[in-house]
């Protein structure tokens, strides 16, 4: 029973499918960065040192047709508001949001529009954010890959991503983030009563 989404997208060039640590990618599609490393689906259980990441970018930022920039705090701000109005005017349900220098997380409830279309839209609303706010421009690629979704099907898998997606800025060791868009998760499940919710 599909109850939500974990949708992640990255900004351009960043968690490329051969990145060291591992990424939501099966192959390469991209042959500039081929010999930088074979993809590895999913987090690797030893994780490289922040050095060998710092050098695997070094090399492959001399391969991208753009340079690779980081969203600072402003950026992120922008991006922020980007994500608030996709949620007013889609009437989306955001349960947790993390944006980070390269990339976002959003955990969003299942909603009629499919997950594929929610990255669209977050990606094209937060990119003309940037450009009205002269963050970014037109030449310059915003955002990767069209983005990853995970499927959530169970109440115990959503509060894991919940918190998964809270602890993302601190593990970073930035702030935890607090964004008015994000509503508590109160136990909802697709045609459970509201009186049954949070019932242990």
């Amino acid at each position: 029973m599909l109850i939500a989404h974990h949708l992640i997208f990255t900004a351009y060039g960043w968690w490329l499918p051969n990145d060291p640590r591992g990424s939501l990618s099966h192959d390469i599609r991209v042959e500039r960065i081929d010999d930088l490393g074979d993809a590895h689906y999913g987090r690797k259980m030893q994780q490289p040192l922040s050095r060998e990441i710092r050098d695997f970018y070094f090399d492959a930022e001399h391969r991208l047709r753009h340079p690779l920039l980081l969203f600072d705090d402003d950026d992120i701000a922008v991006i922020a508001d980007g994500i608030a109005e996709t949620i007013h005017t889609q009437h989306y349900t955001c349960y947790a949001a993390a944006v980070m220098p390269d990339h976002v997380h959003l955990a969003i409830r299942i909603h009629r529009d499919k997950a594929e279309e929610m990255l669209a839209t977050f990606q094209d609303t937060t990119r003309r954010r940037l450009y009205a706010h002269e963050r970014r421009t037109p030449s310059h690629p915003t955002w990767g890959v069209p983005g990853w979704k995970v499927f959530i099907d169970t109440e115990r898998q959503l509060r894991a991503t919940i918190r998964y997606i809270e602890e993302n800025p601190i593990k970073a060791r930035r702030p935890a983030q607090k964004w008015d868009f994000v509503m508590p998760y109160d136990g909802w499940l697709p045609g459970l009563h509201p009186d049954r919710r949070n019932r242990k």
